[in-house]
């Protein structure tokens, strides 16, 4: 690969990240799957060439480890609220029936 097809590979990658993020603050996880499945192509075609060992693209690598962790974080973070909104819910539930069975 020649340095031009190596930055469009890691500007390509950045911008589904972005994407990503940009959806996963929306709650729209099923497009954030989606993108996933655009990227994963990506990262084999990175991981293959070993971009990340070149010192050229250290800024492009830590870039792109900010992404992750960033959608990381916030993917967490929504699972957590998913959580506690299920054992919400659950609860609720739970008190409903016991309305119901004591009627």
């Amino acid at each position: 690969m020649n340095s031009e097809s190596d930055n469009r590979l890691l500007e390509e990658l950045g911008t589904l990240l972005e994407k990503q993020i940009a959806l996963a603050r929306k709650g729209s996880f099923a497009a954030v799957l989606q993108i996933t499945g655009q990227s994963e192509p990506l990262v084999a075609k990175i991981a293959e060439a070993r971009l990340f060992e070149k010192p050229e693209h250290k800024i492009a690598k830590d870039r792109l480890a900010n992404l992750y962790r960033d959608l990381q974080i916030l993917l967490s973070t929504q699972q957590s609220a998913a959580a506690e909104q299920i054992k919400s819910l659950r609860k609720g539930k739970k008190t409903l029936s016991v309305y119901r069975s004591n009627i």
